[in-house]
């Protein structure tokens, strides 16, 4: 009842909006996104690729594998992600990493881990994905690291982005790669203590968004390099091949 009583004055007084959808929200306490946009989010259903996540074109693929991860080695033995980059959840993500609307990071996080739930048992630790300091200092945090804090295993933060390019997210497909080439090196700071600790380790790469894998990999390959057994990724949105991938304004 106190509760009810004050999820009535808070929308009263304020009427805040659904971070995703503007409408406003009946519970602004619960969530700061409504129930609607949380049950619409898209879902990635099979066919998918076995180790991406991408969609396949159909059940009778001459392979599990997509095209992409046909033609070439991955530092990535598997990746999964909570929900397709589409729909709501992409609205929910622009609000969490462009509008600094943190909170929703734990309910994001509680998505990825009923979709990784296989990858998160096995892990010795999830390894976020770093940012440049230079665009941690603009945003105010890192994405990544705030839902890796939410997903149960330790969080190593052993990468760090040394070379600072433009954002992925308005790049082409075909300049990705080229993009993050030798971006990211090993936290030296962070192996004082992990250095040892990360050999025959199996870790689990945390992104908020996958859409090329190009940002994954070069970070995957990093960690087979000091030794790490396996890599994984998950993140909280896919983007499907041929999908358009434009930040909003």
């Amino acid at each position: 009842m106190l509760l009810r009583s004050a999820n009535l004055l808070v929308r009263v007084l304020l009427a805040p909006q659904c971070a995703a959808c503007h409408d406003v929200l009946e519970r602004p306490l619960l969530s700061p996104v409504c129930p609607a946009c949380w049950r619409a989010i898209p879902a990635i259903t099979p066919p998918w690729c076995a180790r991406c996540g991408d969609a396949l074109a159909s059940w009778r693929a001459s392979s599990p594998l997509c095209p992409r991860c046909r033609r070439r080695e991955s530092g990535l033995l598997i990746a999964r992600s909570a929900g397709r980059y589409d729909g709501s959840l992409r609205l929910i993500v622009h609000a969490f990493k462009y509008d600094g609307r943190r909170a929703l990071a734990g309910p994001l996080a509680a998505l990825m881990r009923t979709a990784g739930a296989d990858l998160l048992a096995g892990a010795d630790a999830v390894v976020p994905v770093p940012l440049h300091p230079w665009r941690a200092l603009k945003r105010g945090f890192n994405q990544a690291d705030d839902l890796a804090r939410h997903l149960g295993p330790p969080v190593w933060r052993v990468l760090r982005r040394r070379r600072l390019g433009p954002p992925q997210a308005g790049l082409p497909a075909a300049r990705r790669h080229s993009n993050v080439r030798s971006a990211f090196a090993l936290n030296p700071l962070a192996l004082t203590a992990r250095a040892a600790r990360l050999r025959n380790r199996r870790v689990v790469l945390i992104d908020d968004v996958m859409t090329t894998g190009a940002t994954l990999e070069a970070c995957g390959r990093l960690l087979a390099e000091a030794g790490v057994r396996s890599v994984a990724a998950l993140t909280a949105a896919r983007a499907l091949a041929g999908a358009p991938h434009r930040r909003p304004p």
